[in-house]
């Protein structure tokens, strides 16, 4: 199997951007690179859920519950899978890079749940997709950590800079604070690496977040090369 990467984060993190950094330099670094990001938008896979994030089925992410959101973004993983990119997964001498994966499930829909729930909530998750869909298990997990309040300004920012509407998440303040909870305990119960993109209340610079992101992705690759 290809040596995948998932990159997740909250919305405003930072994501698009670094995950395309990291495509370029593992290209440089003579890597074939398989860039993905999720939700497709704009495919057909991809309708259920843009029709959730644009609130079709409800103002509020708390509308739909998280086994039956997580599905909706799941189908979207599955059909991407199986028509654009399961012969390059199947390959040992490439490298898949993912902007957002099955861990935006783990980020976004833990947070509906009582905390009292949340591990048999992954568990569900990484079975469903890894096990019973049988979608590629990524290697290594990027989290970009942003507290809320920063994240918040940059999503505002963004969408006056560009124009484009925020889904139902990025509208939702106290959606993107749980979101934030459960994404550090899912950082720590599943063992993903956790890269902290704010300093005293405002976003490191973009060329340390991206040198810190390859100092993780050479260390892993290395130890992959050693064992394959």
């Amino acid at each position: 199997m290809s040596f995948f990467i998932a990159i997740d984060g909250l919305d405003g993190s930072g994501k698009h951007t670094q995950t395309s950094l990291l495509c370029q330099w593992l290209r440089e670094q003579g890597r074939e690179v398989c860039a993905l990001s999720f939700p497709c938008y704009g495919k057909k896979s991809a309708i259920p859920a843009e029709m959730y994030l644009n609130g079709e089925l409800g103002g509020k992410p708390e509308d739909t519950n998280a086994f039956a959101a997580s599905v909706l973004f799941s189908v979207d993983r599955y059909l991407s899978y199986r028509i654009d990119w399961k012969e390059l997964a199947d390959r040992k001498d490439a490298v898949i890079v993912s902007d957002r994966y099955s861990t935006a499930n783990a980020v976004h829909q833990l947070s509906k749940m009582p905390r009292s729930e949340w591990e048999s909530f992954l568990s569900w998750l990484w079975d469903f997709e890894f096990q019973k869909l049988g979608l590629p298990k990524p290697d290594l997990v990027l989290y970009l950590e942003m507290p809320p309040s920063v994240s918040r300004k940059l999503i505002v920012s963004r969408s006056e800079e560009t124009g484009r509407k925020q889904d139902i998440h990025e509208m939702d303040f106290s959606h993107l604070e749980k979101s934030y909870a459960a994404a550090l305990y899912a950082a720590d119960a599943l063992g993903w690496d956790t890269i902290h993109c704010a300093e005293n209340g405002e976003p490191r610079s973009i060329p340390d977040i991206q040198e810190e992101i390859r100092a993780h992705v050479a260390s892993a690759l290395k130890n992959e090369d050693a064992i394959r």
